[in-house]
């Protein structure tokens, strides 16, 4: 078996990406794929675990399984927006779902550039009202072009992980909702801060900032976030 029948013969979040990227098919027959993970295999198990308050777990806790992850891992695999359950899953998530920070509403963000960051990404990406946070990020830029989720307690220097989920979430704002020239701005300024050190490396010495980032380990937080940024 090659590799794309592998691939194939898989969930639909996978097989629709196939199809659009690799057998490169007809936008119709694609969009019918990707419309079945809202009602088939993990897309549809994911959504099924929603809970009655719109919460999966808690709201960014605990990591990885918690409502925050879960949507980003919809938004991952490619779940419709528009879909009916689609949007019935978000609808739970702003009517119900508060930070744990503060008890702020999930769409209005809390106060950790890399938090914010996912929820602007979601929050776009779903078609929910994300401009108040989208607003704070632009204001929270640090001089040398990234975002650090320490910068309340004094922090002046960016972060690899804060800045690259800054980044994620201003580019889909950028194709999901609007363009500004602000807006562009910063976060080409952003793109720059990580080209700058070459995606991992320190600015004055070059070297590597955290050896752990080059290595497969699980959660593959480090190496992902390389990758992410290379994205």
């Amino acid at each position: 078996m090659i590799v794309v029948d592998w691939l194939l013969d898989s969930d639909p979040a996978i097989r629709w990406q196939v199809m659009r990227d690799l057998t490169h098919q007809p936008a119709d027959v694609v969009a019918a794929e990707r419309s079945k993970v809202a009602s088939e295999g993990w897309g549809a198990r994911l959504l099924a675990l929603q809970g009655p308050d719109g919460q999966w777990g808690g709201t960014l806790f605990p990591e990885w399984t918690s409502t925050t992850h879960t949507l980003l891992l919809l938004r991952y695999m490619g779940l419709d927006p528009t879909s009916a359950q689609a949007r019935r899953a978000v609808a739970l998530v702003r009517d119900n779902a508060k930070w744990e920070h503060a008890g702020q509403a999930y769409f209005s963000g809390e106060v950790e550039p890399c938090i914010n960051g996912k929820a602007v990404a979601i929050g776009s990406y779903f078609g929910q009202e994300v401009s108040g946070i989208v607003d704070r990020l632009l204001s929270e830029q640090l001089p040398d072009g990234g975002w650090n989720c320490e910068a309340e307690r004094g922090s002046t220097r960016s972060s690899f992980h804060s800045t690259i989920d800054v980044l994620e979430g201003l580019l889909e704002h950028e194709r999901a909702v609007r363009a500004s020239a602000g807006l562009t701005a910063a976060r080409r300024k952003g793109e720059a801060y990580l080209l700058d050190r070459r995606m991992f490396r320190g600015l004055s010495t070059g070297a590597v900032v955290n050896p752990e980032w080059l290595q497969f380990s699980f959660p593959p937080r480090y190496l992902y976030d390389v990758l992410r940024g290379l994205d």
